[in-house]
């Protein structure tokens, strides 16, 4: 017979797995309830659960609730009155009240395409974070796990193997940084046919200047890669904070990911301040010597 896991177990297990889940606890009662205070129901990101918080139609608003959960890692406190009058389609008339905090349990899982000293920073960094990163080079030398003591795993092989393996789900971000343009759109060409599959990362990144995007942008449409993929590429990357150094860039382009963890969306707005600083530059140049 085997033994039905623990979900604190289950937690340890999805956490170093990087899979999101949601975890539900009974943190109050009052009066008769169909549920005791610490019950717990622990929920996946593909739908499955472990546990419970008493059944009922309690349980599936609860289960709707850590699917939000899930999908935005901001934490509930849900109160039920478990009566007719407040509660008429529940088919619970104990006559307490519930109270059950909703909380995400994910770690957001980063794949870092490239194995130079800007990933190397962006490793340390995006880990101090709280993100698990994985370093892919398709330089053995470059990916080795002594150069990367922070990451959760390290991969030296062809980048059509890596992403082939990399596992794309709602908490799973991605930076492209590797030596050059060619092995940059390779990674990219390779991503975008798992995005034309129906997998969407919930942020990619490609280190690199207006002129190379455009560029490249050119050889991926050539390729066939669609605007749909393309417009979902963040590049330039990061918050504009006027970064130079590789760990200046790294805490730029954590910052954004963690702005896009928390608060839903990037920080492309920012950039709009070097646009007006290079107007300013290009309008100078453009005057009289007299005048400038």
């Amino acid at each position: 017979m085997s033994r039905r896991p623990d979900i604190f177990e289950e937690i340890v297990r999805l956490r170093a797995e990087g899979m999101p889940a949601a975890l539900a606890t009974i943190v109050g009662t009052r009066g008769s309830t169909p549920g005791r205070t610490t019950m717990r129901l622990l929920v996946l990101e593909d739908g499955t659960f472990l546990g419970t918080v008493g059944g009922g139609c309690l349980e599936a608003e609860v289960y709707d609730a850590a699917r939000e959960v899930i999908a935005d890692e901001k934490p509930r406190s849900l109160q039920f009155r478990l009566t007719e009058q407040d509660s008429p389609d529940s088919g619970l008339m104990c006559g307490g009240e519930v109270t059950i905090f909703v909380e995400p349990i994910t770690t957001p899982v980063l794949w870092i395409f490239g194995g130079g000293h800007v990933s190397k920073a962006l490793c340390q960094v995006a880990s101090l974070a709280g993100f698990r990163t994985t370093i892919v080079d398709d330089r053995p030398d470059f990916a080795a796990a002594e150069r990367f003591p922070e990451a959760h795993g390290t991969f030296g092989e062809p980048f059509e193997q890596a992403v082939a393996r990399m596992p794309i789900r709602s908490n799973s971000y991605a930076i492209v940084v590797t030596r050059g343009h060619q092995q940059d759109g390779a990674v990219l060409e390779l991503l975008a046919r798992r995005f034309a599959g129906g997998e969407r990362l919930r942020f990619l990144g490609m280190i690199g200047s207006r002129s190379k995007q455009l560029l490249l942008w050119k050889h991926l449409r050539e390729r066939g890669v669609g605007d749909d993929f393309l417009d979902s590429v963040r590049t330039p990357m990061g918050a504009f904070i006027g970064s130079r150094t590789h760990e200046e860039i790294a805490v730029s382009v954590v910052a954004e990911l963690i702005a896009v963890r928390r608060l839903g969306h990037d920080l492309t707005a920012g950039w709009a301040e070097r646009e007006r600083q290079r107007d300013r530059v290009e309008g100078v140049r453009d005057l009289p010597v007299a005048d400038a």
